[in-house]
């Protein structure tokens, strides 16, 4: 884990991106992102509210693996739970919009 104290999200974004450099840790984490909006809009339309209990085990799960097994490397949430959610979901749109705008 890196030694530096991040006292912003933007210092601490190109840290969190050179925590994933393994294309394979990188793609876990966006299934687990994508899985949880999927199932997030499933909760609303079914209104199981219990379901929600499985947000945490999909996008840790997801991302965890791509971790340890992948990169190789400790997740960033660990030490930085807030700045890694809110880099997570900004890695997944940044991704979006490339594939968005990639094909147009």
């Amino acid at each position: 884990m890196a030694d530096k104290q991040y006292q912003d999200f933007k210092s601490f974004y190109p840290f969190y991106l050179s925590q994933h450099q393994n294309l394979v840790c990188r793609r876990l984490h966006y299934i687990g992102s994508g899985l949880i909006v999927l199932l997030l809009l499933f909760t609303l339309f079914n209104q199981q509210w219990w379901q929600l209990l499985f947000i945490p085990v999909i996008g840790y799960g997801f991302a965890w693996v791509g971790h340890f097994v992948f990169e190789k490397n400790r997740p960033a949430t660990f030490e930085y739970p807030i700045y890694s959610f809110l880099a997570d979901w900004v890695m997944f749109a940044q991704m979006l919009k490339k594939i968005i705008f990639n094909k147009f």
